[in-house]
């Protein structure tokens, strides 16, 4: 197969948004809504449906390459060209590419096709295609621009696809807010991002002679990345300036700590643009950016080990919040969070191959978890909240059974499904993190080590909340929507509220969130008690199986959330040989502990956190379950995600504070005070020298005009005769 064909991978979505942008509304108005809608669902499914299926055999035919023809580069146009530097469009086809190419249009045809059942009834159906349509194509550009510039592109057109698919339903004023923090929070970490694109390209520009570059094309990774890593080594500063500010870009698209605040928030678009975002696109930006540039992360240990400590503070965080909220998407939410920590740690003790590991088996269980309540919310009325659900199994068995996969995944139930194969991978290798790696240590232990303990008892939390969730959910104590006054309308319960649209799977966003990122406390009341509840839940509701469009992709993730035991083990080896062209050499680890070891712990800690929720929330045989009363200030503080809201906004707001102080400081201080003396000082002086002209006779102020009079003839007969009389 021809790699030319890549290019039909990126142009099929993109043409496939600007159709639907510009005869979406004409296709809905000629063949009616009902069928117009299916019409243009069928076209934004097929665009993304047909680049995968371009990109699969293109992919197969890579494997078959030896290992050293596996990088093809593919030019479109010169973008810039001058003398001293030449940056094309160009994509790049190697094994990290074209991995991601494949989970981005695998996962994002499903969701598109998913989004089909679950947007039927919304009048703006085009729109949404066309954000969603929009949003792979620029994935795509991040994952295969073979250069800085094109992956800044793709970066900043992720992050405005976000903004437009969360608030989606923008005239809902809490949708706008939330888009707008995904917005707000996500430029943060681009600064550093920005800043560390531009140490490097002015390093390297500095040193192309020193690395033997003389390729125009120097800003293209074939040509710097296999040298960069040389100088790097000699410029240890530079190193951790610029892997330190790469990783905060990192952070705020993949939701690390601190920047992580936008992610759950993104819950106010559409549930589909939830399973995009969380699982095949945005989070994984920054994981694709730390694998691409790796070679600059080796050259800094100290970069290394505080990306491997963000992670696992990350990952704590983030499941210790999704024990104190009942809205079924906030805690898958939370989870998405604390799977990002796993990958970067992964990634900052020198395993992204185990980082690369666990991105696909979450892209696959995660896109099915949310999916799945999708089709929960979809059948409970469009309530989020789980309290008000139970033994929902008896009605949606389809969803019980793929969503009962998607948590063995996520759980790290043993052997039979993959993500206790990637989980183990990323554990074993921050375990036995070698010394070499290490700038300091903590409590004795590597910060690579230090984080896989920490992730090995997240792993723990992890089998907690997530059974928890599905108890809630699924459990067979009662029905407890029936218990619910007729009509139902807490404003605590999540409903589904329409914002003034005609939407019938719109999701809604209020209850156990803490402040708005722009709102009074005022203004949030006031938009809570403006919903018209068109979809209440009450005890006379009778939930009911999704539609295929929506059950079919829930059914495919499913299967490849399984991990049988010999698949699963050469997966893991397969993919590290496969990734190897692309990457640095492998970073050998220490044997601190044993596969077999860890894997016994691991069974132990996820047994221990399935159990103890069960046991818990009683639903085990003669289960009395805990006390949790005693409990009570913990879940409060995790169902307001330990405030981490406020604390981004006092600190956001003390920062713009300080740096308005120092402005002003600057500003008024100095500037002022500048313009004020040098007026000063030439007032004086012209006032002195106007004193000796301002005699008060009028004989001297004659010669003064006769003298000024007689030299403006002169240069006008200078102009008129052209310098000759």
């Amino acid at each position: 197969m021809d790699y030319k064909l890549i290019w039909w991978v990126f142009a099929l979505p993109l043409f496939g948004s600007l159709f639907q942008a510009l005869g979406g509304k004409i296709v809905v108005d000629t063949f009616g809504p009902k069928l117009g809608r299916r019409i243009c669902g069928a076209l934004g499914v097929a665009p993304i449906a047909l680049a995968f299926l371009i990109a699969l055999p293109m992919t197969l035919q890579l494997m078959r390459q030896p290992e050293s023809e596996r990088a093809v580069v593919l030019t479109l146009f010169e973008w810039i060209s001058t003398q001293a530097i030449s940056i094309p469009f160009e994509f790049r086809v190697d094994p990290l590419s074209m991995t991601m190419v494949l989970v981005i249009t695998g996962i994002g045809s499903l969701i598109h096709l998913y989004s089909i059942g679950y947007m039927a009834e919304e009048t703006d159906f085009p729109r949404f295609f066309t954000y969603l349509n929009l949003f792979i194509a620029l994935m795509l550009v991040l994952v295969l621009g073979n250069n800085l510039a094109m992956l800044f592109i793709g970066w900043e057109g992720v992050g405005l696809c976000s903004y437009l698919l969360i608030g989606f339903w923008y005239k809902d004023l809490k949708n706008s807010a939330a888009a707008n923090k995904a917005f707000i929070v996500n430029r943060i970490g681009d600064v550093g991002l920005t800043l560390g694109m531009f140490w490097l390209v002015v390093l390297a520009a500095q040193n192309k002679d020193a690395l033997g570059i003389v390729d125009s094309r120097w800003l293209s990774y074939d040509v710097l990345l296999p040298q960069i890593g040389q100088l790097l080594a000699s410029k240890p500063f530079d190193a951790t300036m610029i892997a330190l500010l790469l990783f905060v870009g990192a952070c705020g698209k993949s939701a690390q700590f601190p920047l992580f605040v936008w992610l759950p928030d993104a819950m106010a678009g559409p549930t589909p643009v939830s399973a995009l975002i969380h699982a095949a696109t945005m989070v994984t930006s920054g994981i694709v950016l730390l694998n691409r540039t790796q070679e600059i992360f080796l050259a800094s240990p100290f970069a290394m080990n505080v990306v491997a400590l963000v992670g696992a503070a990350t990952a704590v965080l983030g499941a210790g919040i999704a024990f104190g909220h009942t809205d079924i998407k906030k805690v898958l939410a939370y989870s998405t969070v604390s799977q990002l920590g796993f990958m970067f740690i992964a990634c900052g003790v020198g395993a992204f191959y185990a980082g690369m590991f666990h991105v696909i088996t979450h892209a696959f269980f995660k896109a099915l978890l949310f999916l799945g309540s999708g089709a929960v919310i979809h059948a409970m009325a469009h309530d989020q909240d789980m309290r008000n659900y139970g033994r929902l199994q008896k009605y949606l068995p389809i969803t019980y059974l793929t969503m009962g996969i998607g948590w063995a995944a996520i759980a790290g139930v043993p052997f039979l499904f993959s993500g206790f194969w990637s989980k183990e991978a990323v554990l074993y290798n921050a375990l036995n993190m070698p010394d070499k790696m290490s700038t300091f240590t903590i409590a004795g232990l590597t910060p690579g080590a230090f984080a896989g303990w920490v992730g090995l008892a997240v792993a723990g939390m992890t089998a907690f909340y997530m059974t928890r969730m599905m108890a809630l959910t699924f459990g067979t104590d009662k029905e407890r929507w029936r218990d619910l006054a007729p009509a139902h309308h807490d404003v605590h319960a999540h409903h589904d509220d329409h914002h003034g649209h005609d939407h019938a799977h719109g999701d809604h966003h209020h209850g156990e969130d803490t402040e708005g990122f722009f709102m009074t406390d005022e203004e949030m009341n006031a938009q809570v008690h403006a919903h018209e509840h068109h979809h209440e839940l009450d005890q006379t509701h009778e939930p009911h199986e999704v539609p295929w469009t929506m059950w079919a992709p829930l059914a495919i993730l499913a299967v490849f959330s399984l991990g049988f035991v010999g698949y699963a083990m050469e997966a893991g080896h397969w993919l590290k040989d496969w990734l190897a062209p692309w990457g640095a050499t492998e970073v050998k680890t220490a044997k601190n502990i044993s596969h077999d070891m860890l894997t016994i712990l691991s069974i132990v800690v996820g047994t221990t956190g399935i159990l103890g929720a069960l046991v818990a929330y009683r639903k085990l045989p003669n289960s009395e379950g805990f006390d949790l009363s005693k409990w009570n200030p913990l879940r409060r503080a995790a169902a307001a995600s330990f405030y981490t809201d406020w604390y981004s906004n006092k600190g956001s707001g003390m920062l713009a504070s300080g740096v308005g102080a120092v402005v002003k400081l600057f500003d008024v201080g100095i500037i002022d005070n500048i313009v004020k003396a040098v007026g000063s000082i030439f007032g004086v002086l012209l006032s002195a020298i106007g004193k000796r002209f301002q005699t008060g006779y009028v004989r001297n102020y004659a010669l003064m005009m006769l003298v000024g009079g007689s030299a403006i003839i002169v240069y006008a007969l200078v102009q008129v005769m052209g310098g000759k009389f």
